[in-house]
């Protein structure tokens, strides 16, 4: 059994699946299997790896399930006590996987680590160095934009991005898959939320280096189908994770963050979406409560919710200041 297995989503990824595999073959480590999860491609990608491919496992889905369903099946799939979740738009460093396997097992208390994402258009500026959330209901990525030489410390982060992150099997069968209610966006930010309320860390590793092109799939920065499921995406999360008392002492904050993001949207011609999304995450969210999707509180969490919350509030600031 290998150590590591590599579990790579594809949708319609031809432009980026031939770079991000030869990428992965050219490890200094080598003890890791690759699957690719491909998602009803039409372009040509899934025949691409099926056939140039040969050590490359391929799960080929009949139709597009969506990110969470896609890497869920990877993980189930997969063999190894370590899973490495990686975008079809990335390039990865040649010694990837290696600081990526080092980092996990030298920190008992990590549920998952992330790994230091780089724009591949410019390698100087960050594209992900960790994921924060705050008491607004913001999810950001940390640095993006900014040098990356000012990130080359490990330290403690909210949760990990899923376009290149590494968890531990064994800690996954305790907080649940990814909830495939999401279909794409904040799908890793709950996961890494429901793990932090159970007490995991998450890291970011430096040394585990990234190329990443960005909107690989949905094709750009701003579209409607992002805008409206991160907003819906957004208030289910909420509801899942924070426990009544929490959301009712966060509503003020909550009320203004989703106000200037609904402005924000507005001007940028995707109010009306946005304002859907918010609605679908409501509607969501009763169905959830009735399927007992929502986090249940424990008494022996209340530490974990407390460190929690003072997060949100420092974020508030760290969301401006990188």
């Amino acid at each position: 059994m290998k150590e590591v297995s590599v579990v790579i989503p594809n949708y319609n990824g031809i432009a980026f699946i031939r770079p991000c595999l030869d990428s992965l073959l050219q490890q200094t480590f080598q003890d890791f299997e690759i699957l690719v999860v491909d998602n009803g491609s039409q372009d040509g990608s899934r025949e691409a790896v099926r056939e140039e491919y040969d050590g490359v496992r391929l799960l080929a889905l009949s139709e597009n399930t969506g990110f969470c369903h896609a890497v869920n099946v990877g993980i189930e799939a997969a063999e190894a006590p370590y899973i490495i979740l990686l975008n079809n738009d990335t390039r990865v460093h040649p010694d990837f996987v290696e600081k990526m396997y080092e980092g996990i097992k030298e920190r008992p208390g990590a549920f998952s680590c992330a790994a230091k994402m780089v724009q591949m258009a410019d390698p100087a500026k960050i594209d992900d160095a960790g994921d924060y959330y705050n008491a607004f209901g913001w999810a950001f990525a940390r640095g993006k934009g900014k040098p990356e030489g000012k990130y080359r410390q490990p330290c403690r982060i909210f949760t990990a991005c899923a376009g290149a992150a590494i968890y531990k099997r064994e800690l996954l069968k305790e907080t649940g898959l990814f909830d495939e209610e999401h279909f794409a966006y904040l799908e890793d930010m709950d996961l890494g939320y429901r793990a932090r309320i159970l007490g995991y860390e998450n890291w970011f590793l430096p040394d585990a280096l990234v190329y990443h092109a960005g909107s690989g799939t949905s094709g750009s920065r701003y579209n409607l189908f992002k805008v409206r499921y991160s907003s819906r995406n957004n208030v289910y999360m909420i509801y899942k994770n924070m426990p009544v008392l929490q959301i009712l002492l966060n509503l003020p904050f909550l009320f203004a963050g989703f106000g200037i993001k609904l402005i924000f949207f507005t001007a940028k011609g995707f109010g009306r979406e946005y304002a859907a999304g918010i609605k679908n995450g409501f509607s969501i969210s009763f169905q959830g409560r009735r399927s007992g999707k929502k986090m249940k509180f424990s008494w022996k969490n209340l530490k974990n919710y407390g460190i929690i919350q003072l997060q949100l509030w420092v974020n508030l600031f760290r969301r401006f200041m990188g």
